[in-house]
């Protein structure tokens, strides 16, 4: 799966500043052309993206609000790196809520509810289809976000939401090998069958094991950055 190519940076237009830029830099780190543990270059940057340093370092607060940058005051910022053992001990933490999310989800979530969460798999498969990984990616963060919503726990989907934001990166290079894109995509297979039919059950199981392989799919990667 090519994976070289430059996240296209294009000025800003009209809609929020501070959106766009934290959209943009994120997506960027997310693809590793901002690598962990590097300075990010914030003149640079900003002549690229085509706007001042206040709307770009509100970005960088945000983004470091979700873990994602690190602000160093007088010596700049930088991506975020995670040691292997954060990354695995995040993942873990996310396999059991999620697991109990989708346990949750079959007894709580209405039937539009549930739609609309069958409705995000049907458009990541398009986008699976076509190759199209970032934005494939974006739908699988917004699925997984959705189901621990319709939880009806609240202190569940605000932890998800927490651990998510700082796993953006390691959970798109689960994805880089042809292979692991293809198995995650199964699991995700499964996870729509079990949601059809309410089968919490078999839904937590499938949470559970989609979380742990993450970990398999990018320990290799993680204690190589």
């Amino acid at each position: 799966m090519p994976d070289n190519h430059r996240t296209p940076i294009h000025a800003i237009q009209k809609r929020s500043l501070h959106d766009q830029a934290v959209e943009q830099i994120r997506d960027l780190i997310i693809e590793g052309h901002l690598e962990p543990g590097h300075r990010i270059d914030e003149a640079a940057l900003t002549t690229e993206l085509g706007i001042s340093r206040t709307p770009f370092r509100e970005a960088l607060r945000t983004l470091a609000a979700e873990g994602l940058v690190e602000i160093r005051p007088s010596r700049g910022s930088r991506v975020r790196k995670l040691a292997a053992e954060e990354v695995h001990s995040m993942l873990e933490l996310q396999a059991h809520l999620e697991s109990l999310a989708g346990r949750l989800a079959c007894e709580r979530a209405t039937d539009p509810e549930i739609a609309e969460l069958l409705d995000l798999h049907d458009r990541m498969i398009a986008l699976y289809d076509a190759r199209d990984r970032l934005p494939y990616y974006k739908l699988n963060q917004a699925f997984h976000t959705r189901l621990a919503e319709v939880s009806g726990n609240s202190a569940l989907a605000e932890t998800q939401r927490s651990l998510q934001a700082r796993l953006k990166r390691i959970r798109f290079i689960g994805n880089r090998h042809p292979e692991f894109w293809e198995a995650a995509v199964q699991e995700h297979e499964e996870m729509a069958d079990a949601l059809r039919i309410k089968d919490g059950r078999r839904l937590a199981e499938t949470m559970e094991r989609h979380l742990k392989n993450t970990w398999d799919r990018v320990r290799n990667v993680v204690t190589s950055e």
